[in-house]
């Protein structure tokens, strides 16, 4: 299928191993939409021409404005009804199980029925490159960096990235270019694929940022998530290129299985290509990109932050291996404008800054947090962080978290929503997280839910304060809900 064109009468390019796809398509209706890939994946289809609705349980922005700006329609919850009329084609999203009512009425009426990247493959990345961004953390940031690389050095990307890149103002592009970049998500496919999603992507070129135990609702333990990766490097054609992060041990121990040349960076000695020099400034942080012993170019990016900075090194070994300019790269690295919920700030009220941001795993949290330390030194810095995804919400990484606060000034933690999902015996605790936070003499406070917590916090915070929320959720649209308040 040409991807840029309206829809035909041919049929996608399916494996035989799928379900089979109508020969004319014209409405395809996608469950779990409001996901960020999801969404964008309904962006892609609707700018094809095809007839898309979609499904959600949790319909919340940026997701929701963005599909409304599409005029795509939505129903809120799931529903046998939300089939009526009968779509030609179903995507079914990760967050979908056998017992769905929608899902039993899509069995029930046997429609046709694909998993996202099953979709993402057969009618967006058929005939091009594919350059996927894998790993525990940073895909997002270096997916849409690698993005606005290859659109400023004129090579008109295709790319689906799981959030929204403020220079593209959308989550996806379908260009003209060889190039298609993706995130690599190790997470499950769907109820009818337990396979992680980036063994559908047929690597090209990967950048691989780390392998972390992450995902404990999927995933037994780190060797299964090993595995999970191990499958996925064997698959990079042995004409393409594995830039892997040497500042983590588990992904240096698993390059070996890529049949591809590896180029590797990182702040660690002995990585091919390192920074240095690194200063941070008000707007601005400026630095040097080096090659072995030779500096490669010099760098002036908004970015901030050790991981940050690691995946803009990581980006630029991409740019040379790709030949793009030198002049073209520093001017995407200078113009780059993040995404939106990654070090985002919302707004500033009476003096206090408001920041919203995605993390979530320890890692992420304490990268986070030392980011803006490091950025905003003169502010209190007041973390405020929700437990929401499905690893946060168990017990798995209970004590790490109680580590990954030590350069805030005040955390404030809410109880978590939908435990009862989780196992008695599996379940995370706020309340023991601010105890251990305080045997570590922090100061953290406990909060039995997200009203309680908003009047906390605009009780307590003052002009000079820097609010941090992270949360891979709306987070109850605290960030919103405090600036109007302020």
């Amino acid at each position: 299928m040409n991807t840029q064109n309206k829809p035909s009468s041919a049929s996608p390019d399916l494996s035989p191993a799928l379900n089979t796809v109508p020969d004319r398509l014209r409405h395809i209706h996608l469950m779990g939409i409001c996901g960020t890939g999801m969404a964008s994946l309904a962006g892609m289809l609707k700018q094809e021409g095809y007839l898309v609705t979609g499904s959600d349980q949790n319909v919340y922005p940026p997701m929701s404005e963005f599909l409304a700006r599409l005029s795509i329609p939505v129903a809120q919850g799931y529903s046998a009804k939300n089939l009526s009329p009968v779509p030609d084609l179903v995507v079914v999203g990760n967050v979908i199980t056998r017992k769905n009512p929608e899902a039993q009425e899509l069995a029930r009426l046997g429609i046709p029925y694909i998993s996202f990247p099953q979709a993402l493959r057969c009618f967006a990345m058929k005939g091009k490159k594919s350059i996927v961004i894998a790993g525990t953390h940073g895909k997002t940031t270096t997916s849409a960096l690698v993005c606005w690389i290859l659109e400023k050095a004129g090579l008109d990307p295709s790319f689906m990235v799981g959030g929204i890149p403020n220079n593209f103002q959308a989550g996806f592009k379908l260009g003209k270019g060889p190039y298609f970049v993706v995130e690599g998500d190790e997470y499950d496919t769907a109820f009818f694929d337990k396979g992680p999603k980036f063994l559908h992507y047929s690597p090209w070129v990967v950048i691989l940022t780390g392998i972390e135990f992450d995902h404990a609702d999927i995933y037994p333990d780190l060797q299964s998530v090993r595995e999970s990766f191990r499958k996925f490097l064997r698959l990079i054609q042995p004409s393409g290129l594995l830039i892997a992060n040497r500042d983590n041990p588990v992904a240096m121990e698993e390059v070996s299985v890529a049949k591809c040349p590896v180029v590797t960076y990182g702040l660690s000695d002995g990585a091919n290509y390192r920074p240095h020099n690194v200063r941070v400034g008000e707007k601005f942080t400026h630095l040097e990109v080096t090659k072995g012993e030779n500096q490669l170019i010099k760098v002036t990016t908004p970015l901030f932050g050790s991981h940050n900075i690691s995946n803009l090194v990581s980006a630029v070994s991409l740019a040379e291996f790709l030949k793009i300019q030198a002049d073209s790269l520093k001017d995407a690295l200078r113009t780059f404008q993040g995404v939106r919920r990654r070090q985002e700030i919302r707004g500033e009220k009476r003096g206090i800054l408001v920041i919203d941001d995605f993390a979530h795993h320890p890692t992420a949290v304490k990268e986070t947090v030392r980011a803006l330390r490091d950025k905003y030194p003169d502010r209190r810095l007041i973390a405020i962080f929700e437990p929401r995804s499905n690893s946060s919400r168990r017990n798995t990484f209970q004590s790490k978290y109680a580590l990954s606060f030590d350069d805030a000034d005040l955390i404030m933690i809410p109880e978590p929503q939908m435990m009862d999902k989780i196992p008695a015996h599996e379940r995370f605790s706020s309340q023991a997280l601010v105890r251990d936070l305080r045997a570590r003499n922090l100061e953290a406070l406990y909060f039995p839910n997200t009203d309680v917590l908003l009047d906390a916090i605009l009780q307590k915070s003052r002009p000079g304060d820097l609010l941090l929320f992270m949360s891979n959720g709306a987070f109850d649209n605290l960030p919103s809900r405090v600036l109007t308040k302020l």
